[in-house]
């Protein structure tokens, strides 16, 4: 039995927010249960478990009917606890996966197979390193194949650097958590420009999750939602939201998930914003109808 503390409030509040018919939670984890799926020894996070079961009963509490699962480094490359998830609510959940720049085709043709969409790349301090720019191209043409994508989560900092290479990839690009910028520094900042000016491409992505940790403030997190706005309102048709669930890594208490749910309608302040940004790009993008 993982009997290390979970990273989730076991008993989040009802939001008020009542979701879109057909909504998509496009970013939340599974962890274990690790008696079943062991975590990766390389992983520096061992947290308690949270098991496909209390991710599903958050789903049907707050509106959720579509989702996709994106591997956790606690698991690292072995990705059986995001498939086995996925597969108990099969094709309304799919999923993005970690795997090395080195991965067969053949591997990537079955996973697709199976509902995965991309793989993402970890750029942060806490987290196994991702792969150069060079390898991220290389293996973007191999993905363009399938039509998958990468994902991509970094410091704010490395946003600026990055950019040049993110903007010559042959497939879209998702951008992690709005760059994980700091919304204390306020919109002005060069993270967050520097974000805009990449979104300019039209291949490019941005997710509108994370503003518990973009924000330097308790809840509900105000400071960070001229930023998701922002995406919001310049991108419509390029933004994504999902609930980060179980919120590994965050600074303090777990986040409240009624209460970030209850953040869209400032995020996204029209229906029409809402359904883009909760059904219509979701849908299309990972194509929940393949």
């Amino acid at each position: 039995m993982n009997t290390a503390p979970i990273t989730y409030k076991p008993a989040p509040t009802q939001p008020k927010f009542t979701m879109p018919k057909g909504a998509c939670d496009t970013h939340c984890h599974v962890f274990g249960p690790a008696a079943v799926f062991p975590y990766s020894p390389q992983s520096k996070l061992q947290p308690g478990d949270a098991p496909k079961e209390t991710l599903f009963a958050l789903h049907d509490m707050i509106g959720i009917e579509k989702c996709v699962i994106v591997q956790s480094g606690v698991h690292g490359f072995d990705n059986r606890a995001m498939l086995d998830a996925m597969y108990a609510r099969k094709g309304d959940y799919l999923g993005v996966a970690l795997l090395p720049v080195t991965v067969e085709d053949d591997e990537i043709r079955r996973l697709d197979d199976l509902g995965v969409r991309g793989i993402r790349f970890n750029y942060m301090a806490h987290l196994v390193p991702g792969a150069s720019i060079d390898e991220l191209l290389r293996l973007a043409d191999r993905l363009a194949r399938v039509d998958w994508h990468l994902q991509i989560h970094m410091e704010s900092s490395l946003i600026e650097g990055m950019a040049d290479g993110l903007a010559k990839s042959s497939v879209p690009v998702v951008i992690d958590h709005m760059g994980r910028v700091d919304a204390s520094l306020g919109l002005d900042q060069a993270p967050f420009n520097a974000l805009l000016r990449l979104m300019e491409n039209d291949h490019l992505l941005v997710k509108v999750s994370g503003c518990e940790r973009a924000s330097r403030q308790d809840a509900p997190y105000g400071d960070a939602v001229p930023f998701a706005r922002t995406l919001v309102e310049r991108f419509p048709d390029r933004v994504l939201w999902g609930t980060d669930w179980p919120h590994p890594n965050f600074r303090a208490d777990a986040p409240d998930d009624g209460v970030l749910v209850d953040l869209i309608p400032e995020i996204a302040p029209t229906a029409e914003l809402q359904q883009a940004l909760l059904v219509d790009n979701p849908h299309r993008f990972y194509r929940f109808d393949k």
